[in-house]
């Protein structure tokens, strides 16, 4: 199957491009932003040498999906989403912070317990913990953003005294995410999933505001279990069934790869990648309660170029 691993349009009034691990974003003007979800699937830091069909129509569905849902508790960068894989919203001067909410130990936080860290970000954990442990209630671990190499975690005492935010935008933030991640959190538990984790990214508009941008709640960012499940598995010492990007870093790590510097990915054989973009849209279903409609591949670059100019257009660009 086709996959879009890349783009390069040329919009009116556009004024610059960015291409991230998985988004292709175009600046129009000095305050609009059209962010195109490509196929591209990244892991350990890593962009891999395949794309996944339909992985950036979910994510980008996906996210509208809870954008929309949250947009009256914390506001967010969202205008309008013209195309499957397209949505437009105001451009903002991002946090250099990725903002990171536990409510679980699981993953890389698991993996640094494990071992012998017992510090995480500022908070203290104590020994005995086990792997997929609930929190008493939810942490925060925010991490740097880098713009290349790998994301590190950052206690909030530190994203202070590097001036990466001030107390205030710290609290806000802080803030955000936690109303959010209980957000998240019911809306999951009301389609029989518990939001293990999730990480959040802000920034500020053009008048000072914080907002909250990029994606939000989807499996590039979250991490989900099963919640009729994850009690049974944990008291038994059985591994989570979840619905993430976690199978894709395990399935690397399977084959000895954690994002080694000069070391390339392996390449995924068709039948994994098949198995990815099923995963991908089994969350988006099981998430909205809503059956995926895959767009068509045929003519995509002209689908995505006219349904966001119209768009534009009609913003006066």
């Amino acid at each position: 199957m086709k996959a879009i691993t890349g783009t390069d349009f040329h919009f009116n009034g556009q004024t610059g491009v960015y291409k991230g691990k998985v988004r292709d974003v175009y600046h129009i003007g000095h305050n609009l932003l059209v962010m195109v979800a490509t196929d591209r699937i990244s892991a350990f830091d890593v962009v891999l040498p395949r794309g996944i069909p339909y992985k950036g129509q979910v994510l980008n569905q996906l996210a509208n999906h809870f954008l929309d849902a949250t947009a009256h508790l914390v506001p967010n960068w969202k205008i309008s989403s013209p195309d499957p894989n397209v949505t437009i919203g105001k451009g903002c001067k991002p946090f250099a912070v990725e903002m990171v909410i536990r409510a679980c130990l699981t993953g890389s936080a698991w993996r640094n317990y494990r071992d012998g860290s017992r510090n995480i970000c500022g908070n203290h954990l104590p020994d005995g913990l086990r792997e997929h442990q609930r929190f008493a209630k939810p942490i925060i671990t925010p991490t740097t953003k880098a713009s290349h190499g790998h994301d590190m975690d950052i206690a909030p005492d530190d994203i202070i005294a590097q001036g990466l935010m001030t107390v205030k935008q710290y609290e806000t933030v802080a803030a955000y995410t936690q109303t959010l991640f209980e957000a998240g959190s019911r809306m999951a538990a009301e389609r029989g999933l518990m939001l293990v984790d999730t990480k959040y990214e802000f920034g500020c508009d053009e008048n000072g505001n914080i907002l909250l941008i990029d994606e939000i709640h989807t499996p590039d960012s979250s991490r989900y279990f099963y919640a009729d499940s994850y009690e049974h598995n944990f008291a038994h010492g059985l591994q989570q069934k979840q619905l993430s990007k976690e199978f894709v870093r395990e399935w690397l790590m399977e084959q000895g790869f954690m994002g080694q510097e000069g070391r390339p990915a392996p390449d995924m054989p068709d039948d994994f990648v098949n198995s990815v973009t099923d995963r991908y849209i089994e969350l988006y279903e099981k998430l909205t309660g809503k059956s995926f409609n895959k767009v068509s591949y045929d003519k995509v670059e002209e689908r995505i170029f006219n349904a966001t100019q119209k768009a534009l257009g009609e913003l006066g660009k």
